[in-house]
């Protein structure tokens, strides 16, 4: 511990002694560093994360995960519900100076559709979407599309943040170099694995009326600088924490929170009331996971517990496992065709399986962000699990930036490509087919892994149609089923993190890491 002093005080702006008496400056330990800023050309919380300080959002999500108005100051439904007319706040600003038109908001979504799963629904009931004036847009749908509002207030994996129309013009497919948003803060001084700061935007506009809720509400800032300052060692976190030279580590680690809690300067909560679902995620574009009857037979190897455990410990309250593909305790979520999920583990059986299905000895390469303890966990029980099937496992091991590079490649591992990942979603993403990315089955125009599943699909496009709860779970029970058999992800159980931060830290939202109306004393 003492050998890292020096190189965790080298990374810090000014003296610790000197930034703990700054009440306008707070200092925030991220997850991992933010290696992707544009927030549509990564799925990683972290690139979300970061979008939240320097973008906003037309609508968010309050305590209740009820859409309510943010950068709009409303809609008018008209035309049996095809016809949504939004209008802005008026005063809304870039960090240019130019002012936030209909425009810019039509470019923008335009961009997020191509991109984001519920936005492609929306898209696909859209035969229109155009700005009628600076401050009005309209979407003309081809039918009733009721979740608009939640469709542009999502604030899972690619969140619809408004940015500058020249912007939002560059291909979806193409990362936006220059990072311009109208939301509380803007982008500063950055350095690669090291540290990120956001300066506070003057021309921001919080709304005038509501309360601070989740993304919704007025979006106060009581600061004039916060710094992401990137620790990948957990041990140097803790310590840098309780000395008080960083305010907030955004996921403190299990073995560690005996000790931050006997610290009567922190305090320890929970941001994702939901937690995050673990899965592992397959290349179906390359042997062996191409192979269907490959990716069932992992089915049963897979130990949720053994998963849960190697991340949060062995306390109960922290983990679930009998996990299917929707969130536990959220209304869709079921048993539905989880047997071969859940039953008994017989890896004997599974070698059985494998060969079956002319598994034969294939390399494949498990990419692991070694970076991301949780992920790190996940992938030591997933290659161990794959070792004693008989698999002929090349583990990699890199930076979850690196990471987020290699798993867009669709080449075979001998020319560097991949075969699998462990990775995580929001409880949130996984509550609904609407923004649940695992579940798509759109081949090459979906996310990462492609897997290719018209009857996924079609049962998905039914669901946005059901026309109450109790339609939305049957076939949902249907979806789950058919994603046992075609198998687009394997989910390993359900876990909650804790944040900790200085009790000097006060008005943190619960939800996202959200910077406004937080308060450093």
């Amino acid at each position: 511990m003492i050998a890292r002093r020096p190189l965790m005080a080298a990374a810090l702006a000014a003296p610790a002694a000197a930034l703990a008496q700054n009440t306008r400056v707070l200092r925030f330990v991220p997850q991992a560093d933010v290696s992707v800023l544009d927030p549509l050309w990564s799925t990683a919380f972290v690139s979300r994360n970061h979008a939240y300080l320097v973008y906003d959002t037309l609508y968010g999500l309050d305590a209740n995960f009820q859409p309510q108005p943010q950068m709009a100051e409303g809609h008018v439904v008209e035309d049996a519900g095809r016809t949504w007319t939004i209008t802005l706040r008026p005063g809304l600003r870039f960090h240019d100076g130019e002012p936030v038109r209909a425009s810019d908001c039509v470019a923008s979504l335009r961009r997020w559709g191509a991109r984001d799963a519920f936005g492609q629904a929306l898209f696909a009931a859209t035969d229109e979407l155009v700005a009628l004036d600076d401050r009005r847009f309209r979407f003309r749908l081809n039918k009733p599309f009721p979740l608009l509002p939640a469709a542009l207030g999502k604030t899972t994996v690619t969140v619809p943040f408004i940015m500058p129309e020249r912007l939002a013009r560059t291909d979806a497919a193409t990362q936006v170099t220059e990072i311009i948003g109208s939301g509380p803060y803007r982008l500063g001084e950055r350095v690669p694995g090291a540290r990120t700061v956001y300066n506070r935007f003057d021309g921001y506009v919080p709304r005038p009326d509501g309360t601070p809720s989740f993304t919704a509400g007025p979006k106060v800032t009581h600061l004039d600088r916060v710094e992401w300052i990137v620790m990948p060692d957990g041990a140097t976190a803790a310590a840098a924490l309780q000395a008080g030279e960083v305010d907030w580590w955004e996921q403190a680690l299990t073995d560690l929170l005996p000790t931050l809690r006997r610290n009567r300067n922190i305090e320890v909560t929970t941001l994702e009331t939901t937690g995050f679902i673990g899965f592992l995620r397959f290349n179906h574009l390359q042997p062996p996971f191409n192979n269907p009857g490959v990716r069932r037979a992992i089915l049963g190897a897979v130990n949720q517990a053994d998963f849960m455990q190697a991340i949060v410990g062995t306390n109960a309250e922290l983990w679930r496992q009998n996990v299917g593909v929707f969130t536990p305790g959220t209304p869709l979520a079921s048993d539905e065709a989880l047997a071969p999920l859940t039953g008994p583990r017989d890896l004997d059986r599974v070698r059985r399986e494998l060969a079956a299905a002319g598994y034969n000895g294939q390399r494949m390469v498990l990419i692991v962000a070694s970076d991301i303890p949780f992920v790190r966990a996940m992938s030591e029980v997933g290659a161990d699990m794959f070792r004693r099937i008989g698999m002929n496992i090349d583990v990699q091991s890199l930076d979850w930036g690196t990471v987020l590079q290699r798993r867009t490649s669709r080449e075979p591992v001998e020319r560097n490509g991949w075969s699998a990942f462990f990775t995580w979603g929001g409880g949130l993403d996984f509550a609904s087919p609407a923004g649940h990315l695992g579940l798509r089955g759109n081949g090459t125009n979906g996310w990462i892994g492609w897997p290719d599943s018209p009857e996924l699909e079609r049962l998905r496009d039914s669901w946005f149609d059901a026309p109450d709860l109790a339609a939305q779970q049957a076939i949902t029970r249907r979806i789950q089923a058919q994603a046992m058999a075609d198998v687009p992800m394997v989910p390993v159980g359900q876990y909650f993190l804790t944040t900790a931060h200085r009790r000097n830290v006060s008005g943190i939202l619960g939800g996202v890491p959200s910077f406004w109306n937080v308060r450093k004393s």
